[in-house]
């Protein structure tokens, strides 16, 4: 079998799930419930955040709040302080691409 396959969870409750991790870029996949999400921090690499449902909530540095629907993908790049969060009443369910995939010293 030349290709691998990844499996991620089809569940509604909060998960973080590091599907690919490798040289080339890091896939992962989160789900979130209203008023879930990430630690404030900074971005590593450039970042590709696809919504697949629900309503991104996402700050930016000291912006104000922006909120993205399902079928919008957002390119934030490295070094970008980001806020990712769900304010709404619906599930909000992500993939995450970083690439190139980050590197750790």
């Amino acid at each position: 079998m030349i290709e691998k396959v990844y499996k991620y969870s089809t569940d509604d409750n909060k998960i973080v799930e590091k599907i690919i991790l490798d040289d080339n870029l890091n896939y992962i996949h989160m789900v979130f419930n209203k008023d879930e999400g990430m630690p404030e921090h900074n971005s590593n690499s450039n970042v590709y955040i696809t919504v697949l449902r629900g309503k991104l909530s996402l700050r930016l540095n000291d912006e104000s709040i922006n909120y993205y629907e399902k079928s919008n993908v957002v390119k934030i790049p490295k070094g970008i302080k980001m806020n990712i969060k769900n304010l709404d009443n619906e599930v909000l369910e992500l993939i995450i691409v970083k690439a190139p995939a980050p590197t750790f010293n």
